[in-house]
């Protein structure tokens, strides 16, 4: 049996409006496919620490991962520094999670606009 390590997976997304509403359910689909592609379950998440960019104010990336079920999981929410001509209304994670599987085998994943952020990730 190969032994569990720890390992941190990105993934980022994005809204078109800062609302609660749009916030929770971006982070949620992220959380989701990250989850997913991962094989993970609300156990494996060690933490994970949320950014957004300085034009969201309007919700915590973090309210939507406890309601995720990973209310035994430290989060924590930050702001991006504000670089000109960055991807706004972005939602970044990064998680730190305990599994079998080998830095290679991770999926990191970006979703909507931030696709662009790993093009690298998505080729077609």
């Amino acid at each position: 049996m190969s032994e569990l390590r720890l390992r941190a997976i990105r993934g980022a997304t994005t809204v078109d409006r800062d609302t609660p509403e749009e916030i929770h359910a971006a982070t949620r689909e992220l959380l989701a496919a990250i989850a997913t592609e991962n094989g993970l379950v609300s156990s494996d998440v060690v933490s994970a620490i949320f950014t957004t960019t300085p034009d969201l104010k309007s919700e915590f990336p973090a309210l939507a991962a406890r309601a995720f079920g990973w209310v035994d999981v430290p989060l924590l929410c930050t702001m991006e520094i504000p670089v000109p001509g960055s991807l706004g209304r972005c939602i970044r994670v990064l998680l730190h999670v305990e599994t079998t599987r080998r830095r290679d085998q991770l999926r990191h994943i970006y979703l909507r606009d931030a696709k662009s952020l790993r093009p690298d990730l998505h080729k077609s």
